[in-house]
């Protein structure tokens, strides 16, 4: 059974940092494409960030491009987020996903989802 379990959100302050963290189980992460999205209250489900099986590959949305930087570890089958400069508007619950293909995670029409991360940011 394919797990993904994302870790590390939080209530941060503006201009403050996270980092989450999302670990997979049931599956080899090398063979997969990874990303991660965001809910805000009230809102549809959001791209944030895709890195592609190798690392060599990843996108980001334009919102967070610069502050944020998305990584993985294939030997450790976990993927992360780097989150600087956190403003109010990133407050949301992440969500870790993952996929055979790009495009449908790009999409947001990935097989496998974490059960989210809630992130605050305060002003």
């Amino acid at each position: 059974q394919v797990q993904l379990v994302e870790s590390g959100g939080g209530l941060v302050q503006a201009g403050g940092s996270l980092r989450l963290s999302c670990a997979a189980s049931g599956l080899t992460s090398s063979n997969y494409e990874m990303g991660w999205f965001r809910q805000a209250p009230g809102k549809e489900r959001e791209f944030v960030a895709a890195i592609n099986w190798s690392g060599g590959r990843a996108d980001y949305a334009d919102s967070v491009k610069g502050r944020f930087t998305i990584s993985r570890d294939n030997a450790k089958n976990m993927q992360y987020l780097q989150m600087n400069s956190l403003k109010p508007e990133d407050t949301a619950v992440y969500y870790c996903a993952g996929d055979s293909a790009w495009t449908r995670l790009r999409s947001g029409g990935s097989r496998y989802w974490g059960q989210g991360t809630q992130v605050t940011v305060s002003l």
